[in-house]
Order: structure tokens, then sequence, then C-alpha cells
């Protein structure tokens, strides 16, 4: 018998060559095996007559062969098979491609389940090369599977079918209370079933008990995470300095930064470590915020440090601090892979006599010889660009330290769930009284001159543009590269004037000497790609150009349209797209009607899951399996409830009942990407 653990390759039928496949799909023994769920199904029961089915319609067809098969070699390495098939009123010619095997099966005046598109003209029915069954064995209903060239989808099946006949139950992980509270059917049950359903309502129930499994193990591994990151706090403050840094700036703090800094003292004024979330919109201030917070830490004497995922981010911060910290007197310093050898040594000196008070830096910062005397508090930007051991890395070099982090990415508050699950969130919802709104419109290719006289205008002003390019290279007919672009652009509607090209292949000298220029105002028109989403910040550009909108997220647009309307003129966002997709116009449409982070993430989210955010391996988090952030939104709220319960009662998960609710935690969680 096989237990969950086997691995893939004892399973009969499969052998080392074959599961070699099998691991290529992320499957390593029979536990992972059964959790590789079907992508979609297809019904057999609902058949149809012949006459009946409609020209290019895939059917279902019960019809008894009624001619040999004949084979036609059309050229060597295509051979031909053709039959007729009869279901009692109409006939269907079969033609099946290069598959003997399938050929040679078939057997006149059997009865056969043919599923496949139907082709018709006026005197002729044919399928070409369709799924063929005989009647009485055939299922009603086919499991589909990703799959790869040299493993089908049935085939896949098959190894799944002959390692569930060859084990015992499977091991429940949900005790029977829960279960019978949520309308819940046995795990074993709902592997077999979600397999090799009988029917559709086989389908469905399965699909709510493993759903709610692993939005269960989910919750419950992403709270265990935060309340084992509650250790005592060593780092004690004792006095609040946020009204005497807002005192030091030349505006005034919003509503909401007030609020945000005030529930940070709080907790690092609390017995244990803080780990918040600054989660704002795009120009919402929070670097205010963290600044305040770091001031604090700072004149309690402790130190601080911040880790920004880019050299161009890091930068942007060490500018912008420094101005925020002016009239303080502190020592900042930045530490990045361009900094020189002999400022490195320098200041990893001063660091560790404690001479510097607040680090700013790239992963530089992690670096084993990177020691503090003694940090009190570390603030990660962007933090879903770095993986958990990273973050990890940066608190380590210091005792009881409080995480501040801080991501301008607006996250759906669904998946914002999942994210950010193991952290205190804190959001920034209101904008600075300064800040410009920007317009945006939403124009085809043909407006281009219109376009570039209404930069040149701008720039006449002594304003800057940015136009943003999807690719870095020419790859596809019809898309802009920012290479060719640029070229285009400074020999035709721009010859004369100051164009600069960013983007994401070039090394950080190069990067940092493009936007020195842009910063200062050489560069009146840069041409870039989505390397300028974040840590830009030049308020005089006024004018951004994205071309081939509809090829980015409307997240992604949101932060690229955030780069302008940080001075005091009137800005514009013009998205050029010549996409008559109805989706595309559709998902544009947002971005012209709305300029709130948050409900542009929801729509994003609803249009291209939750991919778009961070791509498809999320840093941090464990890949779902079956699922879905959007679909499945009501049982992420049930399975919310139902965790905090279980560790209310039960944290550590010892009791008998939750023990294999804890392996699969372990599982789960083991294969988050560092």
């Amino acid at each position: 018998m096989l237990s969950i653990e086997s691995n893939i390759q004892f399973i009969k039928g499969v052998g080392e060559k074959k599961a070699r496949l099998f691991n290529s799909l992320g499957i390593f023994d029979v536990d992972s095996l059964i959790h590789f769920y079907p992508r979609k199904y297809e019904d057999w029961s609902d058949t149809k007559k012949i006459r009946l089915a409609q020209n290019g319609e895939t059917v279902c067809i019960r019809a008894t062969m009624i001619t040999p098969v004949k084979e036609h070699q059309v050229r060597r390495g295509m051979t031909l098979y053709k039959c007729k098939f009869s279901d009692g009123s109409d006939i269907v010619h079969v033609t099946v491609f290069n598959n003997k095997y399938l050929a040679q099966s078939l057997r006149v005046y059997e009865e056969y389940v043919l599923f496949g598109k139907i082709e018709k003209n006026l005197t002729v029915s044919s399928m070409s090369s369709p799924k063929i069954e005989r009647a009485q064995t055939g299922a009603t209903i086919h499991p589909i599977y990703p799959s790869t060239g040299k493993l089908t989808s049935n085939a896949i099946s098959k190894v799944i079918k002959t390692a569930l006949d060859s084990m015992d139950d499977i091991p429940e992980t949900i005790c029977t209370s829960i279960r019978e509270e949520y309308g819940l059917i046995p795990l074993d049950k709902a592997i077999r079933n979600i397999h090799f359903p009988k029917n559709k309502m086989d389908i469905e129930v399965s699909k709510k008990r493993l759903i709610f499994e692993e939005l269960l193990i989910l919750q419950l591994g992403l709270m265990k995470l935060r309340g084992n990151k509650k250790s005592k706090s060593v780092v004690r403050i004792e006095t609040d300095y946020s009204d005497a840094f807002e005192n030091l700036l030349p505006f005034k703090l919003t509503g909401a930064q007030k609020r945000a800094i005030s529930e940070c003292i709080s907790d690092i004024k609390g017995n244990y470590t803080m780990n918040r979330l600054i989660q704002g919109d795009v120009g919402s201030g929070k670097t205010a915020v963290a600044a305040s917070v770091i001031y604090t830490v700072i004149k309690n004497g402790f130190q601080a440090a911040l880790m920004a995922p880019t050299e161009i981010l890091a930068d942007q911060h060490f500018k912008s601090i420094c101005s925020l910290f002016s009239k303080c007197g502190l020592n900042i310093r930045l530490l990045t892979g361009s900094v020189t050898v002999k400022e490195k040594r320098e200041i990893k000196s001063l660091l560790i006599d404690g001479k510097i008070d607040f680090l700013i830096g790239t992963h530089a910062i992690l670096q084993n010889d990177v020691e503090f005397k003694n940090l009190g508090l570390v603030v990660t930007d962007e933090q879903h660009r770095f993986g958990v051991k990273q973050r990890a890395d940066l608190v380590n070099k210091g005792t009881g330290v409080h995480t501040l982090v801080m991501s301008a990415t607006p996250i759906p508050r669904t998946l914002g769930l999942i994210i950010y699950g193991d952290l205190d969130i804190s959001v920034i919802d209101e904008l600075p009284p300064s800040r410009q709104k920007v317009r945006t419109d939403i124009v085809n290719s043909g407006y281009n001159s219109r376009i570039y006289k209404f930069i040149r205008d701008a720039v006449g002003r002594n304003e800057q543009c940015y136009i943003v390019c999807p690719t870095v290279d020419e790859n596809e007919n019809d898309i802009k590269s920012a290479k060719q672009f640029v070229q285009e652009l400074s020999n035709g509607p721009f010859k004369g004037y100051n164009l600069g090209l960013l983007h994401g292949k070039m090394k950080a000298k190069e990067k940092e000497a493009v936007m020195q220029s842009f910063s200062e105002g050489y560069i009146q028109i840069l041409v870039a790609t989505t390397v300028i989403e974040v840590g830009v910040d030049v308020p005089n550009a006024t004018i951004m150009v994205i071309e081939n909108a509809e090829r980015f997220g409307l997240s992604q647009l949101h932060q690229l349209r955030g780069r302008i309307g940080r001075g005091n003129k009137k800005s514009f966002c013009i998205l050029v797209s010549d996409s008559k997709s109805e989706s595309s116009v559709k998902r544009l449409a947002v971005m012209k009607r709305s300029s709130n982070g948050f409900e542009i993430a929801d729509e994003d989210l609803k249009a291209r899951g939750p991919g778009d955010f961070f791509g498809e391996r999320q840093h941090g988090l464990p890949q779902l399996k079956i699922a879905d952030m959007v679909e499945d939104i009501e049982t992420l709220h049930l399975t919310r409830d139902c965790a905090q319960k279980i560790l209310k009662k039960d944290f550590t998960l010892d009791l008998p009942e939750n023990r294999h609710l804890c392996e699969q935690i372990t599982k789960m969680f083991r294969q988050i990407e560092y």
C-alpha cells in the first residue's frame, strides 16, 4: 500500500524516467500528486444527436462505429485514420491523426462516446481527432490537468487513479465539529471526488471542502507567524518626539499621517516588538510617517535602518529623508553596491561604533560585516520585493528590533488579508492638500501628433515629460520599445530637444546619471520602462504618456501616474492604446474614472487575478493550489474567523484534533520562496 509520503516513482506504472516529468510539475510524492488538481472538466454526460449539433460546436456524441478504419499516409510522419460512426439517424466522418494505438483499438459495430468539435457542410458532418472511449466504460466527467508535452492530462489522471486505488483513507485534517459547523465533507471523499467525480455536485462539494482547508491552513500559518513575531520588546522608548519632528517640517501632516504615526508609537511603547505596515496611495506621505517614527527612535538613543529594493529607490529615500532631517543634526549614510570600498569601510566602522544614527541602503545592508551598535528600528520599502529571509536577516542585526514596512502598491483589501496577514496595518487614506489631481485621458495612436505638440508646448514652459514603453527592446509588432522609440522621437518630433533613456537593463551608474540629469532639468523628455514606477520624484514633470497602455496592469498604471502631479502645476497622464478589446477598453476606463489606488487595485484583482501585483511567484507567500482570491473571498473571511477560534483554544496546535492541521501548515510554509 502507498502512503502520503511515498515517492512518486514507486507508484505502479511511473518509474524513474516518468517521475522526472512529474517532478517538472512540482510533483514529488503521493501527497503532492493527489493535491495536483484538475484545471477544468469535460462533461460527457450530456450527449447530443448529430443532427442537433451546431457547426463548430464542441459536443459529446454516442454512436456506433459502422466502417473499418482506413489508413492514409499523407506524408512521412503524418498518417490519417478514417472511419464512420452512426447515432442511429445520422453519420459522422471521423479522422484520427497519427494515433495508431487508438485506430487499432476501434471495433466495427461497437458503441463509443466521441467528444470534440463537429464540422458541418451541406452534406457531411465530420470530427477531427475527437476523444473516443467505449460507451460502456467511458466516464461521464473527465478531469483535465495542467500538463507538459510529454506528460498528457490523461496520463496524469491514470497515475492519480492508481495511487488512490493503492491507498487507505487519506488522513483527516479538520475535526468533525468544524466540518459540521461549516458543512464540509471528509477529506478522503473530497480528494477522490475532485479527481474522479460522478456528477457536478461531487465537484462542487469537493471544491468547497478543499478551498476551505487551503485557506484555513494559510490563515492559521500567518496568524501563528504573527503571534510568534510578538516577542518581548527590549527597545523601549521613554519620550515621543512626534510633535517635535512635525515642528521641523515645512508642511503640515495630514490626519491620516498623524494617525499612522500614533499607531506606530503606541506599538513601540508597548510590551511587544512592532510589526506594522504603512500602506498608502501614491504621494500619500508614507516617507514622512516613517521619518517621524525614525526620529523618535533615534532621539531615544537607538539606531535605525531603511532597506529599499533598488539603488534608485534607496537614493531617492536618502535625498528626501536628508531633506526632512536637515535641521536635526543626525548622521545619515547611504550604503549601496555603488558606494566605494573606502566609503563602505568607513560606514561599517562608524556604524558599529554607534556614530551613524540612520543607515539607508539596498541588500548591501544585509552583508555579514554590516553591524549596528544598538539597532532599534528597521524599515523596509516595497516589502513584497523582498523574501522572508531577507527581511528577517535585517531584523536579526539587533535584539528585539521593531519593524516598519512601507508599501506604495495599493493592495486590494481582499488580497491584503493574505499578503499582510502577519502584520498590523496602518492605512494612509488621505492625500496632502498640496498634492495635484492628475487628469487622465485615453487616446489611440492617431493622436500622436497632437500629443507631441502638447509636450513641446509644456517643455517650452520649462516643464518635463515621461514617455513610458512596455519593453526595453523591440520584440513584437506594434509594441513600442524604449530603445527604438527614443531614436524615432529624437530624429523626428523632438529633434533638437534633450531626450533621455532609462530602463532596467542599464547599469546602476548609468541609471543614476540619467536620473540626475532629469531631476536637474537637463533632460526634458525621459523615455523609460517601468523602472520609474518607484523612486523617481521630479516635481517639474507634468506629463506622462504611456504607450501600449493595455499591456500594463491597472495598479502598475496607477503607480506610474503617481510620478507626476508632485509639484504645483497641473499634470496630465495620457494612456495611448489601439486595442479594440472590450476588456482592455473597460480596464483603461477605470484609470480615467478613478484616482483611488485601492479602488483601482480591486478592479485589477477582478480583471487579472493576484499574479499581477507581484508576478506569478509572490515573495514570502505560499502558492495556493485551488483557492482563488477573487472567487473565494467569502470563504477567506470564514476561514479567518475559524482560524481565530482554533488558535484561541489551542495556539500551539498540540491538541490531537489539530495535529494534522499543524503538519499541513508546516508543508505549506516550507514552500515559501525566500
